[in-house]
């Protein structure tokens, strides 16, 4: 049950709910000065933050740790569009950053708060890589 309920704040979370800051309803926005009146939200019990899932720990279906969340992509102020997992290192040496798209992770609080996908390691290390710099 618990999984369920992670799985669910993560899908919330990827629509959008925790961010609201424009007139509009429709989320964050770029800009130098602040026009919208000042609305305050609460958190549901299903919603997680941020903070909690980076630097997280995400395993594959058969248990083997593959890498940690690194990031969160954000579109428009509104939507987690993608997981940055930081892969394949060993005490930060060689690692390098993939972008998954939330969908395909599963949140679990099965010995504390982890991510689960469905891939392996060598899937991972042939994956398009991430690169901050051209971000």
């Amino acid at each position: 049950m618990k999984t369920l309920l992670a799985a669910a704040a993560l899908s919330c979370f990827a629509a959008g709910s925790a961010f609201a800051a424009d007139t509009t309803g429709g989320g964050m926005m770029m800009a130098d000065h602040a026009t919208a009146t000042i609305r305050y939200v609460t958190v549901a019990p299903a919603d997680i933050m941020s903070s909690k899932l980076v630097g997280q720990d995400v395993y594959n279906n058969q248990g083997d740790k593959i890498g940690n969340v690194a990031d969160l992509v954000i579109d428009n102020g509104k939507t987690v569009t993608g997981v940055v997992l930081s892969v394949g290192g060993f005490l930060g040496m060689g690692e390098h950053y993939v972008l998954i798209d939330p969908a395909s992770m599963v949140l679990s609080d099965k010995n504390g708060l982890h991510g689960v996908v469905d891939t392996n390691k060598d899937t991972l290390k042939n994956a398009p890589a991430f690169n901050y710099k051209k971000s």
